[in-house]
């Protein structure tokens, strides 16, 4: 029984030791063991860990020649570093800096205005969630090649965080974005009340992650589209985001979403205002990567998936005549694969679906169009879909 399992350990650690992936979360130890993007400390061997997000890579320690200076095990010669100064706090922040930067926190920290009040103890455990799902969201930020922007150096173009809860006079915060700003009620970080309110508001998926992808969708809205090239082609696709935001917020809460929504949009909210509809649909584009990143890093391929499911055809993306068209569409249509699987997965332990959505062919050309506008941003998009 023991050689049975020391096989199959063999067999599920495969994967893990080649560069399958163009951002891997698992990384081998320098002890052969398995770590995972959250790790700063392999449980096998106890080395130091930290993740060196310029390179999106989580690597054992080795001590540097100056104190709290380190090398990277999977890089010895590339430089010297230091751990992020919230290490040690509650937000157990794993990221590594250069050793000659002048800032104490990883390039995630800062970007963070407000944090929970910490004299409230269950703030620790909330501040810790959203730091995990926030280093999540700006390591797949930073691998798409987009700009990470600190606003407390730039204040028009930079992008912050507000982590709150509600104030003195009892009043909860807002949940959204304004101008760079990214506003967190810090009760999201609660089980119990995430799930209440997202039975209340009849929504099939609400995490953390989520709301800092849509969040941050409207931040980049205005860094890439606004007054830009991309503009028309938006409007076009979109809607035109020049309508009254606040008759639109509220029509949808007094008459909800059409009966035919599902026919053009990702979810019920994106067809409340075309500012919604764009970040609902970027927050489900980098859900879509990151989920094939990591199934590409774990050694899985949709090719081995046996569906019936018919493809989309190349007619549905917004520019069918792209030269990267065929690699995106078979990024989709694997994805609607590997979408089927990770659900059939959670049913069988009876958790709610992996993925709960639905993608029509409306959706799909609007994917391509923010696709295509993070690959002109950034010039690593592509690498992601051409992996499949």
């Amino acid at each position: 029984m023991y050689r049975f399992f020391e096989q199959l350990s063999a067999r599920i650690a495969a994967p893990f030791i080649g560069d399958s992936s163009r951002n891997s979360k698992v990384w081998p130890c320098r002890c052969g063991q398995s770590l995972f993007f959250r790790n700063s400390q392999c449980l096998a061997c106890t080395a130091a860990l930290g993740y060196q997000p310029e390179q999106s890579r989580l690597s054992s320690l080795q001590p540097g020649p100056q104190p709290d200076t380190w090398h990277l095990d999977a890089d010895l010669g590339g430089g010297l570093f230091r751990r992020c100064a919230n290490l040690d706090t509650p937000a157990a922040c794993n990221w590594l800096l250069p050793a000659g930067d002048p800032h104490s926190h990883c390039i995630a920290c800062r970007l963070n205005r407000t944090i929970p009040d910490l004299s409230i103890a269950q703030n620790h455990e909330h501040w810790r969630k959203v730091e995990i799902a926030k280093r999540r969201l700006v390591a797949q930020l930073l691998d798409l090649g987009l700009q990470v922007i600190d606003r407390s150096i730039d204040e028009e173009h930079g992008l912050a965080f507000d982590f709150v809860s509600i104030d003195l006079d009892g009043k909860p915060p807002m949940t959204g974005h304004a101008s760079g700003l990214v506003t967190l009620d810090i009760r999201e970080a609660d089980d119990a009340h995430r799930e209440r309110v997202r039975v209340q508001m009849g929504e099939p998926y609400r995490t953390l992650l989520g709301h800092l992808r849509h969040e941050v969708g409207h931040y980049y809205w205005d860094r890439l589209i606004a007054n830009g090239p991309w503009l028309d082609g938006c409007r076009q696709v979109f809607g035109d985001e020049r309508a009254s935001y606040a008759e639109a917020l509220e029509r949808h809460y007094q008459q909800g979403a059409p009966v035919d929504w599902q026919q053009s949009h990702v979810s019920a909210y994106a067809t409340m205002h075309p500012w919604e509809d764009w970040a609902e649909t970027w927050a489900h584009y980098l859900h879509m990567m990151d989920a094939v990143d990591t199934a590409l890093g774990l050694g899985m391929s949709a090719r081995q998936m046996d569906f019936d499911y018919p493809a989309f055809p190349a007619s549905v993306l917004y520019d069918p005549q792209h030269p990267g068209a065929a690699a995106f569409l078979s990024f989709v249509n694997a994805w609607i694969e590997l979408a089927g699987m990770l659900n059939e997965l959670s049913r069988s332990m009876g958790q709610p679906d992996f993925y709960p959505f639905v993608l029509p062919p409306g959706v799909v050309g609007k994917l391509h169009f923010i696709h295509l506008v993070i690959q002109q941003e950034g010039g690593r998009a592509d690498q992601a879909v051409q992996a499949l």
